[in-house]
């Protein structure tokens, strides 16, 4: 069943090509167009069938009655002003950042129906070459309203993400950006430095494990810059604590004391064990 008449994805990369084909394959919209800033993107987003109408202006989404911005964090703060003299007053905002305090601050006072929002599903791989119908099937999508967001915009997207196959989670935008510091953006910040630890020379004797502990490292070092800048607080809280943990299993190597070393590796396993 139709949900929307005209959806207009500014940013077809990744999520937001993803996000099209889902809609597409859900027959959720009548039309979707999708805005990039490069030709090539959108040329291929409309090969592949994630959206009908491609371009690079964004007067093309004037009349769309859903509006989703994919981009990175600094692009949404800085586009969001030009969306917002475009479109219509009672279309639907949501945005797909990784961090939430400052996206949903500045977009909530820009548009009247705007939700802020963060589906926990990706890949370590970008460009919408890569985009996947199902790749929010049983993923997360976490949505974070404010005092001043409209509960009936709230529910649209709920509906939405909940036919695309995500899970939604209603939390602060503070509340995430905390969590999302442990466990999403420090991954990525121990996968970094984790590869730039290992001589170039021993690289290629790499077992899987060591492939599979680095995978994040292969994401895009720019938006993953961004996105550590932007929740530099958190990021720092979650650096810290790793650091201190890392300290503890370095006094007891160099105390020489398995016992200890066993007891905080026991500790990880269990901690692991309980993720599902």
């Amino acid at each position: 069943m139709s949900m929307f008449d005209k959806v207009a994805i500014v940013g077809t990369g990744l999520i937001g090509g993803s996000i099209a084909l889902a809609i597409k394959e859900k027959n959720l919209c009548r039309q979707i167009i999708g805005v990039s800033l490069h030709k090539k993107n959108l040329t291929l987003a409309e090969r592949i069938g994630a959206v009908d109408i491609g371009s690079l202006s964004l007067e093309v989404i004037k009349d769309a009655d859903l509006v989703i911005i994919a981009t990175p964090v600094s692009t949404i703060l800085s586009l969001a002003p030009k969306i917002a003299a475009i479109i219509k007053k009672d279309c639907l905002v949501f945005d797909v950042g990784s961090t939430k305090v400052k996206i949903v601050r500045q977009l909530s006072g820009l548009f009247p129906f705007f939700v802020g929002t963060h589906p926990l599903a990706g890949s370590e791989k970008r460009g919408v070459s890569n985009a996947q119908p199902d790749l929010f099937r049983n993923s997360l999508c976490i949505i974070t309203p404010v005092k001043n967001t409209d509960t009936a915009a709230v529910s649209r997207v709920k509906r939405l993400w909940n036919a695309l196959g995500a899970k939604t989670l209603i939390m602060k935008p503070c509340r995430h950006d905390q969590i999302l510091g442990f466990v999403s953006h420090l991954p990525h910040v121990v996968a970094f430095s984790l590869i730039n630890s290992i001589p170039d020379k021993f690289l290629k004797f790499s077992p899987a494990s060591l492939k599979e502990a680095t995978r994040v490292a292969a994401s895009d070092s720019a938006l993953w810059a961004n996105i550590i800048m932007d929740n530099r607080e958190n990021a720092l809280k979650a650096i810290g604590k790793l650091q201190r943990n890392l300290e503890h299993i370095k006094s007891a190597v160099k105390k020489d004391n398995p016992t200890m070393l066993a007891r905080i590796f026991q500790k990880a396993k269990k901690r692991r064990e309980r993720l599902k």
